[in-house]
């Protein structure tokens, strides 16, 4: 028998840092449970998977690989690169195949990563992914920006402009205002621009699931209808008064479609 979503919580979960040969990830749950990666997007952070974590730490394993966009790191700034470091990771901790689950430019780079090396990819998992069309937050910040500018991009990305908290736009904010920082986010957000996946998605056949908050202002219904069309085995859900991070303004909803996934998944 399934598992209600609300039978899986529990108490005050917690990442493990963990350095590897040449990468770093964040573990929690359980180590004998079924591998998910979470894949976080350009301004992202591992708290982004939080309650993620609080919701399936006592039946799957969740990895997070911390992508190295802002701090000194020989990976190259690009979604090859990027893409080259996921794929480390998931070699030198010798995982299984994983759902791999991705929010904006993570989905991205789980879709790179399912096309380079498909043996990894048991199923994906994306919500407001790039790669079709993305209202680019990363390229349009200006050189130094006020924090009443960042704090109204920061808004931007939730229905509910109280998602974006102090402590969020002040995380944004001193990114975009450290020039070694700032440099690196956008060579990943032009590059992502530019990498247009459309011609190869029909090439990923595993089961995908699309959950798209339906206010999503910088990736629109129209792009999770686009994914729909064009990747074989996608199912659509969308969660109304939701904006581009379901996964933190509307968990509960976000984390039942998603235990219902991954329990076909791994049946």
């Amino acid at each position: 028998m399934d598992t209600p979503v609300s039978e899986l919580k529990v108490d005050l979960p917690t990442w493990q840092i963990v350095q590897g040969d040449g990468y770093r990830y964040a573990f929690g749950g359980r180590a004998d449970g079924p591998p998910l990666v979470l894949v976080h997007g350009l301004f992202g952070a591992l708290s982004n998977w939080d309650l993620t974590l609080q919701t399936f730490a006592s039946q799957y394993a969740l990895y997070v690989p911390l992508l190295p966009i802002y701090e000194q790191s020989s990976v190259d700034p690009s979604l090859q690169g990027l893409t080259a470091y996921l794929l480390r990771f998931y070699e030198g901790e010798g995982l299984p195949p994983s759902v791999w689950m991705g929010n904006s430019l993570g989905g991205h780079l789980s879709l790179l990563a399912a096309r380079t090396y498909p043996q990894a990819v048991r199923g994906l998992v994306l919500t407001g992914s790039s790669g079709l069309f993305e209202e680019g937050m990363g390229s349009s910040f200006p050189r130094r920006s006020s924090r009443e500018y960042v704090a109204e991009r920061v808004r931007y990305t939730f229905y509910d402009p109280r998602h974006a908290t102090p402590e969020l736009v002040e995380e944004v904010y001193t990114i975009v205002n450290d020039n070694y920082k700032a440099l690196r986010v956008l060579k990943v957000a032009r590059d992502a621009q530019r990498n247009f996946v459309g011609g190869w998605l029909p090439e990923i056949d595993v089961p995908t699931c699309l959950i798209w908050g339906l206010n999503d202002t910088i990736t629109p219904i129209s792009v999770a209808y686009t994914f729909f069309r064009l990747l074989p085995q996608a199912e659509l859900h969308f969660i109304d008064e939701c904006g581009h991070a379901p996964m933190m303004e509307q968990p509960e909803r976000f984390h039942a479609i998603l235990l219902r996934f991954l329990q076909r998944i791994f049946s």
